[in-house]
């Protein structure tokens, strides 16, 4: 009998991890990866089947086994499907790995619950987090008692679902529950796609974009205080919906902020100016632009912003596009821009790969990192000290309002304003930097 060569790693070699920093997400695919090897299974007869959200991009981070990218919540029917195809069709040993997420999970819920009446030889790892991290943390079923999420201001008033138990009462005979930090995580995911049927492991996770920011948590807590704690509340006599809404939410409402902006500068634009602002996640791209936005209006202007970023929230690139006119704005698109400012490594891939480079004519107003590869572009290039002189988080902002400064494009006191009142005693550094950035604009 030929014996099977040991795998070290079935992940690319150097591959990029594409979470946030601090995600469980790390932690799960590094533990997946150490059971596949701890089986040291024929890559060709592993089947990595994953849903949309954040975990579902590990696809690309695995060389060996083949993966299949399926739709939000019904990467357990794919899977089935593709399990009972080749086990009837073909009686081969390919373990099928379902890689989702809480909120595909509850998504697709009666795929779940029907893999797990048929008992296929499917390995389900959910990845929960309590929320949905792709889409801008909203609360999910999984969301334990008091948690608050942008959805959930006041606190989650809806008990945690148990997915453990739904699948335990159709049958499921391997279902575990560990946490991403769990140094055993890689033996349990290894003894579940060994399993000889329905396997399901729930990975307790923290989402640092999300759940962070508003929930005293800690990875440490992540078990007793979040799940258990709560299933245990789940159980206790309830009061409907209804009730706990108006006591919880209309009972104690949150005190409303005024954000109406009141035109009060005016600006000399005359027309319509685009810009598109390119840099990394978390570093106050989107918030650069938003700015400018409030202080366009202020100065009497007609404003808009559009946003883009990758799947993952913190981590990646981060686009914005503006446009600012004296005209009503009825197309928000850019189609030519007149001003581009990259402040990053990750903004330049991202406007090279869209086309908005490719779009640019010779009166567009490029503002790049001055480190930054070379790149082909026909606007009129000034390359600045931004992350030496400002900061990768201050980048963005102070560009802009150099720029501003020297084009006039809405009222600069208006952008001060803003930018005084976001940053407070921070915005200090602001002023020092937009001073600093100006003799080196070739505009």
């Amino acid at each position: 009998m030929e014996t099977a060569v040991q795998q070290h790693t079935y992940k690319k070699e150097n591959a990029l991890f594409p979470f946030c920093k601090g995600c469980g997400h790390h932690h799960y695919v590094n533990h997946l990866d150490e059971a596949l090897v701890k089986l040291n299974l024929d890559p060709n007869k592993v089947c990595i089947v994953s849903d949309i959200g954040c975990i579902g991009i590990l696809d690309s981070l695995f060389a060996t086994p083949h993966t299949f990218h399926t739709t939000h919540g019904r990467s357990t029917a794919f899977a089935t499907g593709i399990e009972l195809a080749d086990g009837i069709l073909n009686d081969s040993k390919l373990k099928t790995i379902v890689v989702i997420g809480d909120g595909g999970a509850t998504i697709g819920l009666l795929h779940l619950v029907n893999a797990a009446l048929m008992n296929v030889d499917v390995t389900v790892l959910l990845a929960n987090n309590f929320l949905y991290g792709m889409t801008g943390g909203q609360h999910s079923q999984f969301s334990p008692l008091e948690f608050v999420t942008p959805t959930t201001p006041a606190g989650n008033i809806v008990p945690p679902m148990d997915i453990c138990s739904i699948v335990k009462s159709c049958g499921a005979t391997f279902v575990r529950q560990a946490a991403a930090t769990d140094k055993q995580l890689g033996d349990v995911i290894a003894e579940a796609i060994a399993h000889p049927g329905f396997a399901l492991v729930e990975i307790l996770e923290l989402c640092p974009e999300w759940a962070l920011p508003f929930n005293k948590i800690d990875g440490k807590s992540i078990n007793e205080k979040l799940h258990a704690e709560n299933n245990m509340n789940a159980a206790a006599v309830r009061q409907d919906f209804t009730t706990l809404y108006k006591e919880k939410v209309l009972g104690s409402p949150k005190k409303m902020v005024d954000d109406t902006i009141t035109p009060k500068y005016s600006s000399a634009l005359n027309g319509t100016c685009r810009i598109v602002l390119a840099g990394t996640a978390g570093e106050k791209v989107q918030l650069a632009s938003f700015l400018f936005m409030k202080s366009a209006i202020s100065s009497t202007l007609h404003a808009t912003q559009k946003n883009d970023n990758p799947v993952t929230q913190g981590s990646g690139f981060s686009l914005s596009e503006v446009c600012i006119s004296s005209e009503e704005i009825l197309y928000t698109g850019i189609d030519t821009p007149d001003v581009v400012i990259i402040s990053s490594p990750e903004g330049l891939k991202e406007v090279t790969a869209n086309g908005t480079l490719a779009r640019c004519s010779s009166d567009t107003i490029v503002v790049a990192e001055q480190t930054l590869s070379e790149f082909d572009c026909a606007g009129k290039v000034s390359r600045l000290p931004l992350r030496a002189l400002c900061t990768g988080s201050r980048a963005a902002l102070s560009a802009l309002a150099s720029l501003n400064m020297i084009k006039g494009w809405v009222s600069q006191d208006a952008l001060l304003e803003m930018i005084d009142g976001k940053f407070k005693e921070k915005s200090l550094l602001y002023h020092r930097d937009i001073e600093a950035l100006i003799p080196f604009v070739k505009i």
